[in-house]
């Protein structure tokens, strides 16, 4: 998608850099290229367990106690 992205906003500045439509351009690009990273940084702060249990909460190993 960034790719593309990058694709697309060549194409629309090849003849002026400076246009609106080139910044427009270079803003979705650095707008995807940021909602990737913010993804990723999620992914990488849940634990799996908390997925699976999303999909599963009877199975044994999402059952909470209360003392």
């Amino acid at each position: 998608m960034i790719e593309k992205k990058v694709v697309e906003a060549k194409e629309v500045c090849e003849g002026d850099e400076t246009s609106d439509e080139c910044k427009v351009a270079w803003d979705e690009v650095e707008e995807v290229s940021q909602a990737k990273a913010d993804f990723r940084r999620r992914l990488e702060k849940q634990d799996p367990l908390e997925y699976y249990c999303q999909d599963n909460p009877e199975t044994d190993e999402c059952r909470v106690y209360e003392d």
